[in-house]
C-alpha cells in the first residue's frame, strides 16, 4: 500500500520514537494511568492545590517543568516562574479551589471550582491537566474556557 518495504518502516518508526523522546523527556517513565505511583501524585497535588500551598505544588515539579494556558499565549518555566504565578494570580487574596478528577488525553485532569467566600457555590474555573514525568509533575496545562468542563461532565456550579 505504502510501496516500502518493512525495514524502511521499521527504521522510520525508531528515528520518529527516538526523536519523540528528545521532545519529551521523562515520559517513558511516567507512572501507567490509574496505577498506585500515578495515584500518589494526583492525590498529593490536589492536596496541596485545595489547601493554596504552592510551596508544596512546586516541590512536585521537575526543575524544568512548564506551566501553560492555551489558547492564551502565556507560558512559564521553570520553578520560580510557576511559583511566582500560582502566588501572585491562581493563589491571591487567599482564593481556594475544589479539584474534581478526571482524565485529558489519557493523563490526569481536574475540574476545578473556586470557593465563593460568601455563599456555598462553587464556580467554576476551568480544566488542569497534569503531564507526568516519572514521580514529578512535568507540565501543568491550564485550560480557562468554563465550557470545556461540559465535556468532561462537570457543571457550571457545584453545592458541596
Amino acid at each position: 500500500m505504502l510501496d516500502t518495504t518493512e525495514n524502511a518502516v521499521t527504521s522510520a518508526l525508531t528515528r520518529a520514537r527516538a526523536t519523540l523522546a528528545g521532545e519529551l523527556p521523562g515520559r517513558a517513565d511516567a507512572p501507567l494511568p490509574g496505577s498506585p505511583r500515578e495515584r500518589r501524585i494526583v492525590d498529593t497535588f490536589a492536596r496541596a492545590f485545595e489547601a493554596g500551598d504552592v510551596e508544596a505544588i512546586v516541590a512536585l515539579l521537575t526543575d524544568d517543568a512548564w506551566l501553560t494556558m492555551p489558547p492564551l499565549p502565556l507560558e512559564y518555566q521553570g520553578l520560580d516562574a510557576i511559583r511566582t504565578f500560582l502566588d501572585s494570580v491562581v493563589m491571591r487574596d487567599g482564593r481556594r479551589y475544589v479539584l474534581y478528577p478526571s482524565r485529558a488525553n489519557g493523563q490526569p485532569a481536574f475540574g476545578y471550582y473556586v470557593r465563593d467566600p460568601r455563599t456555598p457555590v462553587l464556580h467554576a474555573h476551568g480544566v488542569l491537566v497534569l503531564t507526568l514525568s516519572g514521580d514529578r509533575i512535568g507540565a501543568l496545562t491550564r485550560f480557562s474556557d468554563t465550557a470545556l468542563l461540559a465535556r468532561f461532565g462537570f457543571p457550571r456550579t457545584l453545592r458541596p
